[in-house]
């Protein structure tokens, strides 16, 4: 990686968001195996567990997100200072992000397993494009999302979704240092995008019947 960039994951979720399984104490182990300079920590619905985090020491740096469902799909405000309501309308939890001064991310936004944007992501006014999300076994999902944000002149972002340790850094930026939301949106021009596909680890081991 060039002198004075870093590795980012933009979109990863802790055990707050209560569909994950990853601890903070396992964030941070992960974070150091791969190599990880910063994380965007992103649960659902509340900011809790990522303050928590920016103010703790574990070796990576934070940036506070949330993950919020609309009724016209998941958006993801990055650099919030407040959490935002879940059963807001889009367009508030829009102007809610960006009244905090945060970035507007849309997360896998042709997905359609998951609350996804879709269509909606047209029109809109957002601010970077997950162009690559780990959790996607469709390859052309993520190469739709890249066409749309190079239509709109917009940056991508590249995130893990990670809801355990294992897929913790599955996707990521290489990207040249920065500070504040304004540093980051500056840097995601220059911004080299990696990932791989990788499903969510197995919660639960099968029976040891199956495994024979």
């Amino acid at each position: 990686m060039s002198p004075g960039w870093v590795r980012v994951d933009c979109h990863l979720h802790t055990v707050a968001s209560g569909d994950s399984v990853l601890t903070l104490e396992q964030l941070a182990e992960r974070a150091q195996r791969t190599d990880l300079d910063v994380v965007c920590i992103t649960d659902h619905n509340l900011t809790s567990a990522a303050v928590m985090a920016a103010e703790r020491e574990l070796g990576v740096r934070i940036i506070v997100g949330e993950e919020v469902r609309t009724p016209a799909g998941d958006v993801i405000g990055l650099f919030l200072t407040e959490r935002i309501p879940y059963v807001l309308p889009l367009a508030e939890v829009i102007g809610r992000i960006r009244a905090q001064g945060g970035l507007v991310y849309a997360p896998h936004p042709f997905d359609r397993v998951r609350s996804s944007l879709g269509e909606a992501l047209f029109g809109l006014c957002v601010d970077v494009i997950e162009v690559f999300n780990a959790k996607i076994p469709d390859q052309a999902l993520n190469d739709r999302a890249a066409k749309v944000a190079r239509e709109f002149g917009l940056p991508g972002g590249a995130g893990s979704d990670a809801h355990d340790a294992p897929g913790v850094g599955a996707a990521y930026l290489e990207m040249p240092d920065f500070d504040g939301p304004a540093g980051f949106l500056a840097a995601l021009a220059k911004a080299r995008v990696f990932g791989e596909f990788r499903d969510h680890a197995l919660r639960y081991p099968p029976p040891a019947s199956q495994l024979t």
